[in-house]
């Protein structure tokens, strides 16, 4: 065991404060990884601050982070698969117990004995609780270590472990592609990396917002159309003509009004994850045999499909680069959505 410095909390109301984490020493089937890079996802917030408690209790101290990218330093005896020096990533998940059938069916992110990056019991005693990647390193089974495409900027590729899988995952399943029209439910972190995928996919991309001051930006990122959500005859101009909808909003909103906007047998995947349920009309589903569901980032080999995906359309999350000591400024300003579009937190200034 060796101790590695990182940022966490002691109490959902606590600062990130520095500190010292214990990690392993590397097993036989172990990577060790010197973080460079780790994204800040919405759920790193919701998890310091134990707001899913009734589903997902906070155990302090809490070191969140699960958007992790960085070097390797160290390989157990027996890994095969990645050497001192590559470049690698690590997502949501650190280890499974392998052998259910969705551990077999590469669907790991369901394994009832999935461990998660932060927050869930450590099965080697190194600490009550797994910590993530608000950290100088981390030691995880090469099973769940991902390569990363060598010409993808660092700080860009982070937020790939979350926000490119589970943005990816729902529409490669809904075989996007030329021809279908796809529509982007809120730009934010997740909705941003939509727009970006959906496009090298080769569909035709239209962007829902409610914010004016995003129309510039959707048809930088890749839009090839926004609608005002706000706006009446927008939404009704485009009525019952979508195959597909991905609807990124965390808060509370009517998903009838983006339910009536698909065509014949369209789907609706959600992956953001409101904290009050959201009301579904049956007449909105049972009127052109339409379709709704939910999205939970991806299992390990789909994973490392969207990084090689993202690696040969040059795909990078629109990020601004901040230092551990500016943890609790981005955590305000990511509750006022201020930021473009991802934080991505500078480890080498640890």
């Amino acid at each position: 065991m060796y101790q590695a410095k990182a940022y966490g909390v002691d109490s959902k109301s606590s600062p990130f404060e520095a500190r010292e984490i214990p990690r392993r020493e590397v097993t036989d089937r172990d990577v060790q990884i010197e973080i460079q890079y780790c994204g800040i996802c919405h759920s790193d917030l919701h998890q310091a601050r134990d707001e899913w408690n009734s589903v997902m209790p906070t155990v302090y101290p809490c070191i969140p982070g699960h958007e992790i990218v960085g070097k390797v330093t160290k390989v157990g005896s027996g890994v095969s698969t990645f050497k001192v020096g590559d470049t690698v990533g690590v997502g949501c998940m650190v280890d499974s117990d392998h052998e259910c059938p969705m551990c077999k069916s590469g669907l790991e992110q369901f394994s009832p004995k999935t461990a998660f990056t932060y927050n869930s019991p450590d099965k080697h005693g190194t600490a009550p609780v797994t910590y993530g990647g608000y950290s100088e390193s981390v030691v995880v089974d090469e099973r769940f270590v991902l390569r990363v495409p060598e010409n993808l900027e660092l700080s860009g590729a982070a937020p790939l472990l979350c926000a490119g899988i589970t943005t990816y995952s729902p529409l490669k399943r809904a075989n996007v592609g030329p021809g279908m029209k796809v529509g982007i439910v809120g730009l934010g972190g997740l909705g941003h990396m939509g727009v970006k995928i959906a496009k090298a996919m080769g569909a035709h991309v239209v962007v829902f917002t409610t914010s004016p001051s995003k129309v510039d930006d959707a048809k930088r990122l890749g839009a090839d159309e926004v609608i005002l959500s706000k706006d009446p005859e927008q939404m009704a101009a485009h009525q019952g003509t979508f195959n597909f909808i991905l609807d990124c909003v965390s808060a509370k909103h009517d998903i009838n009004m983006y339910l009536g906007m698909l065509a014949l047998e369209g789907e609706l995947t959600l992956v953001g994850a409101p904290e009050e349920p959201l009301e579904v009309s049956s007449f909105a589903l049972l009127f052109g045999r339409k379709r709704l569901s939910g999205s939970l980032i991806g299992g390990i080999a789909e994973t490392q499909e969207m990084l090689d995906f993202c690696g040969k359309h040059n795909l990078v999350a629109d990020v601004e680069v901040i230092k551990p000591s500016e943890i609790n400024e981005a955590y305000e300003r990511l509750l006022k959505s201020d930021v473009k579009y991802r934080f991505s937190i500078d480890m080498s200034t640890l």
